[in-house]
C-alpha cells in the first residue's frame, strides 16, 4: 500500500516537474526567440548551393527542415521525391518561395514522356505540418493514347486544345498525342476514343509553353523542368515552437508508458520522460544554446524532484526501515548474549561426563554407521553431539564388561581436564551394554606415524614428546588423587587436528593418595615391552609413578628411532633389543651409528638420552616426569649420558654383576625384555 502511494506521488511529481519545466523554458525562450531563426547549418550538393530551411539533406537531425523537402545528394545531384516521381532540383529561390525541378526519368529516353505512375501535384500536397507543395506552372502537357486518327486542330468537349502527334510513341493500333492546357486536365475531358497516359507541368508563370507547341517543343520544356512553389507562411521553428513540440511529445510518451500494465514501462515513464524531452530538443535545435538551456533547467528540476522524493522516502520508507533495523540489531545482540550464556552452560555441563541411554548412543553414532577401529576391548565409532561436536564412542565387548576397567576409566578420566589428556564426554551403562564417549581425535593414534613413513619433523616430534610428558606429569601430581596409567605406549597416545598429543585408554589406571610411595604389585598390569621391571618382581623396587616413567622412556626411544623396542628380524642379534642397540651406539659412538654425533640430529640424540634415563632398572635411578620435562626443554649439550641399563647389557657377561637376582627372576626379565606385543 505504501509503495503504491509512493509510486503515485512520483507520477504526480513528474507531471508537476514537466509543467514547471514548460513554464521555465517558455519564459526563457521569450528572451531567446528570434523570429525566423533556424538551427541547421546550410549545405550544398553539386551546383546547388545554400540548401537550408525548410529543405533538409538526408542524414540531417530530425529538426532540420521538413520530410517533404528532404533532398538526397547522388553524384552531385540533389534529388527530391514528389509523390511517386523522382526529380532533380536545379535551383532554389527563397525570395519567391520556389524551386526548379527536372523529371529524372527523362534522361534515359530519346522519346521521353512522363511515367504513367507519376501524378505531379496539380492541387498541392497538405501534410500534417501544413506544408504545401504544388507546381508554379500555368501550362500542362497531357499525353493520351487514341484508337482513331485525330486532326491536329481538334478541340475537346470543354476546352479548345490542339492534339499534336507523338510519332515516336505511336503504333498502328495506338496513336499517341500530346496537347497543351492552361489547367490540369481532367480525364473526363479527353476524346472518347482516347485514354489518359500521363501529364506534367511545363515551365513556370514566367515561362509558358504555347498552345500550339509540338511534341518536340514539349520535350524541350520537359527537359528544362518546371517550377514548384512552397508556401510563403511555413511556420518557423523558433525556440517556442520546439519547446512546445517536444513537451507535447514527451507528455504523450509519459501517458502512453504510464498507462501500460508493465512495471518496466511505468518506471520508464518516470525515469525516461526527461531524457525523451532532451533528446527531442537536441534533434530540433541541433545543440544550440536552447539545448544547453533545456539541459540546465531539466537538471535543476530533476535535482529538486530527487530531493522531494528522497524526503518522502525518508519519511515513509527509510525511517521505518531504520527503526526495524535498529530493533533487529538489538534483538540479535540480545540473542547473542543469551546464546553465549547457553553455550557456556552447555560447555560447563560437558566438563563432567554425561550418562547417556543406549538409545542416545545409537542416535549419536547414527546407528553405528562410521567405524573408526576395533580392538580386544570392542569397536570405536564416530558420532556427533548437538552443535556438530564430534565424538568417538567406544563400545565395550562383552568380555570386557566385568565392570572393573569400565569403572576405572570413568572414575579417573572423568575428573581430568588437561590439554594433553583425552576428555571423557560421557558414558553408557545399561545391563551388559557399556560405552565410553570421548572427544574425537581426527589424527588417530601416534603409532600410525612413528612406525611408518608419515613421520614428523624433529621439532614436531620433540613438541609431541613434551606434550605427552606434561600429560603424565599432570596425572602424577596435578590431581587431587595420584593417577597411575600403567599402559603408556604409542597406541594409547591420540592426536587431535593440530597433532596435539592426548593420553587415552585409562582402563588400567589406578587412583592412589599422593603421599603413597608404592602400589601393590597385584594392582599393576600393562603391555609387554613397556612394563617396568618392578611390575614383574619387587626385587627391582616398588611399583610407583616411576613405572609410568619407564613406559614413557620406551616410548621416547621408539619415537626417536622409528622402530619398536624389539625387532625379531634384525640383521644382527645385538640389534634385536632396540634400547640395547641405542645405548651401544651412544656409549661407543661407532662410526655410522644411529646416534653418531656427526650424523644424528640433536633432537634425536636428546630423545635417546632422555629415554635411556627413563628405562633405568631401579626406579630411584629414573627421573620424575617433572625432571623429564626439564630435560626435554633443555638442549642436548646439557644432558649427560646415563648409566647402562640392565637390559642393554644382558647379552654381556659383565651385566650380571650389576644386580643380584635369582635365576628365575633374570629369566622372566629377559623374556619380558625381548618380547614386544600390543594389547
Amino acid at each position: 500500500m505504501a509503495s503504491s502511494r509512493v509510486f503515485l506521488l512520483c507520477v504526480a511529481l513528474q507531471a508537476l516537474a514537466m509543467a514547471s519545466t514548460l513554464s521555465a523554458l517558455l519564459m526563457k525562450t521569450e528572451l531567446l526567440d528570434v523570429q525566423g531563426q533556424t538551427f541547421c547549418p546550410s549545405s550544398s550538393c553539386g551546383l546547388l548551393q545554400d540548401i537550408r530551411y525548410p529543405f533538409r539533406k538526408r542524414g540531417d537531425p530530425p529538426g532540420c527542415g521538413f520530410p517533404e523537402y528532404e533532398l538526397v545528394c547522388i553524384d552531385n545531384k540533389a534529388i527530391i521525391y514528389i509523390n511517386r516521381g523522382k526529380y532533380f532540383v536545379t535551383s532554389i529561390s527563397y525570395t519567391d518561395n520556389t524551386f526548379w525541378v527536372v523529371d529524372a526519368n527523362l534522361d534515359n529516353s530519346s522519346c521521353p514522356i512522363p511515367e504513367s505512375s507519376q501524378y505531379p501535384y496539380a492541387y498541392g500536397l497538405q501534410s500534417e505540418n501544413i506544408t504545401l507543395l504544388y507546381p508554379d506552372a500555368i501550362t500542362w502537357a497531357a499525353f493520351v493514347s487514341c484508337s482513331e486518327l485525330i486532326r491536329s486542330n481538334a478541340v475537346s468537349l470543354y476546352t479548345s486544345v490542339m492534339y499534336k502527334p507523338v510519332d515516336c510513341r505511336s503504333t498502328k493500333n495506338s496513336l499517341v498525342y500530346v496537347f497543351i492546357t492552361k489547367y490540369s486536365p481532367e480525364v473526363g475531358n479527353i476524346k472518347p476514343s482516347c485514354r489518359y497516359l500521363s501529364m506534367t507541368p511545363l515551365g513556370s508563370w514566367h515561362v509558358r509553353a504555347p498552345d500550339n507547341a509540338s511534341f518536340e517543343d514539349v520535350v524541350i520544356f520537359m527537359r528544362n523542368g518546371f517550377s514548384v512553389r512552397f508556401p510563403e507562411q511555413i511556420e518557423d521553428r523558433t525556440y517556442r515552437f520546439i519547446i512546445n513540440l517536444c513537451l507535447n511529445d514527451s507528455v504523450s510518451y509519459f501517458y502512453t508508458q504510464i498507462s501500460s500494465s508493465s512495471i518496466l514501462n511505468q518506471t520508464s515513464a518516470i525515469v525516461g520522460m526527461d531524457l525523451h524531452f532532451l533528446r527531442c530538443v537536441n534533434d530540433y535545435s541541433y545543440r544550440t544554446k536552447l539545448f544547453w538551456t533545456a539541459v540546465a533547467v531539466v537538471s535543476i528540476m530533476d535535482i529538486l524532484k530527487f530531493m522531494i522524493v528522497l524526503a518522502i522516502l525518508s519519511r515513509f520508507v527509510f525511517s521505518p526501515l531504520a527503526v526495524f533495523t535498529f530493533l533487529g540489531y538489538k534483538y540479535w545482540k540480545t540473542r547473542i548474549s543469551i546464546d553465549a550464556v547457553e553455550k557456556f552452560l552447555q560447555m560447563q555441563q560437558t566438563l563432567s561426563p554425561t550418562r547417556y541411554a543406549y538409545t542416545d548412543i545409537t542416535a549419536i553414532t547414527g546407528h553405528f554407521r562410521e567405524k573408526l577401529g576395533q580392538g580386544g576391548y570392542g569397536s570405536v565409532y564416530k558420532g556427533a553431539l548437538p552443535g556438530d561436536v564430534f565424538v568417538a564412542v567406544k563400545m565395550l565387548a562383552n568380555s570386557c564388561c566385568n565392570g572393573d576397567e569400565f569403572i576405572s576409566e570413568v572414575s579417573t578420566i572423568g575428573s581430568i581436564h588437561h590439554v594433553n589428556v583425552v576428555r571423557l564426554v560421557g558414558f553408557c551403562s545399561e545391563e551388559m551394554r557399556r560405552a565410553l564417549v570421548y572427544e574425537y581425535m581426527p589424527r588417530g593414534s601416534l603409532d600410525k606415524y612413528i612406525f611408518s613413513e608419515r613421520s614428523f619433523s624433529w621439532d614436531k616430534l620433540n613438541e609431541i614428546a613434551l606434550g605427552i610428558a606434561r600429560g603424565i606429569s599432570y596425572l602424577h601430581g596435578g590431581c587431587d588423587m595420584q593417577i597411575l596409567h600403567f599402559d603408556i605406549k604409542p597406541h594409547n597416545i591420540l592426536l587431535d587436528s593440530n597433532f596435539t598429543p592426548k593420553i587415552a585408554d585409562f582402563g588400567l589406571a589406578k587412583l592412589y593418595p599422593r603421599d603413597n610411595s608404592f602400589v601393590p604389585v597385584s594392582a599393576a598390569r600393562g603391555t609387554i615391552g613397556y612394563i617396568a621391571p618392578e611390575m614383574i618382581s619387587r626385587n627391582f623396587g616398588v611399583v610407583s609413578c616411576k613405572s609410568d616413567v619407564y613406559s614413557f622412556g620406551m616410548l621416547l626411544l621408539e619415537m626417536a628411532g622409528g622402530r619398536r623396542n624389539f625387532e625379531q628380524h634384525a640383521a644382527r642379534r645385538s640389534q634385536t633389543y632396540y634400547p640395547a642397540w641405542v645405548y651401544s651406539h651412544i656409549s661407543r659412538k661407532e662410526l655410522g651409528g644411529i646416534c653418531e654425533a656427526s650424523d644424528i640430529h640433536e633432537v634425536e640424540r636428546k630423545l635417546c638420552i632422555v629415554g635411556l634415563w627413563c628405562i633405568q632398572m631401579k626406579p630411584h635411578d629414573r627421573p620424575t616426569m617433572a625432571e623429564v620435562i626439564e630435560m626435554l626443554e633443555a638442549g642436548v649439550d646439557a644432558l649427560q649420558t646415563p648409566p647402562e641399563p640392565f637390559f642393554c647389557g644382558f647379552e654381556q657377561d659383565s651385566a650380571a654383576d650389576s644386580f643380584q637376582f635369582s635365576t628365575s627372576e633374570l629369566s622372566a626379565i629377559s623374556e619380558l625384555s625381548v618380547t614386544d606385543s600390543t594389547r
